[in-house]
């Protein structure tokens, strides 16, 4: 008898024992991270949370979707809200939603690394680099396109990406294909620009790779001027115009 009281006593402390570790170390919790993940892929279908990180806002996370919003969340998920975050700064409001889109853009480029561009190089000394998303039917990226000497004198070099807007087997992405599969490229650049024929000539080209890259950094249109830091000038600016926002006159 003696014995099995010292056996249930024994089961009775290790119990007494578990229940206490149980209570000093409490369950992990899921991470801001991980709650705002779970909850907007669970309500939002086909959402696709690509990363959650702290905003400069206090309280709240930025998402990055496969969306072109940029979602910021509550840390519990509860609140979510779609748009600009701006800032007020000594300096005035700075947007800090494309401050966030201008640093991916500069490591979507990188990955990208220059692939199959057609090249303007700067006369002299190179100041600036400018990576231009192109439409050869485009009325303003012909208008840019008569430009490119004056940027080139000013020390800029241009790199011409493809991105005709109408799309994929369309007769301006053809266009494009023939003018990069020619062996000068930048003489035939300059005829298609200029409006006049240039040969159809097809090859393995990175046509379609540069068109899904401009969706990927977001150009909805064109001519889109990417600047070295990321950010994006939407739309024709003339060459001394654009030279001073860089700092160059």
């Amino acid at each position: 008898m003696i014995n099995h009281i010292k056996i249930v006593q024994g089961r009775v402390a290790g119990l007494m024992a578990g229940l206490a570790l149980a209570v000093s170390v409490p369950a992990m919790a899921d991470s801001p991270e991980q709650v705002i993940t779970e909850k907007l892929t669970g309500i939002v279908p086909g959402l696709q949370v690509k990363a959650v990180r702290e905003s400069a806002a206090p309280g709240l996370y930025e998402v990055e979707t496969n969306n072109r919003d940029m979602i910021y969340a509550t840390p519990d998920g509860n609140y979510i809200l779609a748009g600009e975050l701006l800032q007020v700064t000594d300096g005035g409001i700075e947007n800090v939603t494309e401050r966030s889109r201008a640093a991916k853009r500069v490591e979507t480029m990188a990955a990208f690394a220059e692939n199959g561009v057609i090249r303007y190089p700067a006369e002299g000394n190179e100041k600036a680099s400018i990576s231009v998303f192109t439409d050869i039917d485009c009325p303003y990226c012909r208008k840019f396109h008569d430009d490119v000497p004056r940027l080139n004198e000013l020390g800029i070099t241009v790199n011409y990406y493809g991105f005709p807007r109408s799309g994929p087997d369309t007769p301006s992405f053809v266009k494009y294909e023939s003018v990069w599969c020619s062996d000068d490229q930048v003489a035939a650049m300059n005829e298609a620009k200029g409006g006049r024929q240039v040969p159809d000539i097809s090859c393995e080209n990175p046509v379609a790779e540069q068109f899904q890259l401009g969706s990927q950094v977001g150009v909805t249109g064109t001519p889109a001027i990417l600047l070295e830091d990321g950010n994006m000038v939407r739309g024709y600016v003339p060459a001394d115009q654009l030279a001073r926002s860089l700092g160059l006159l």
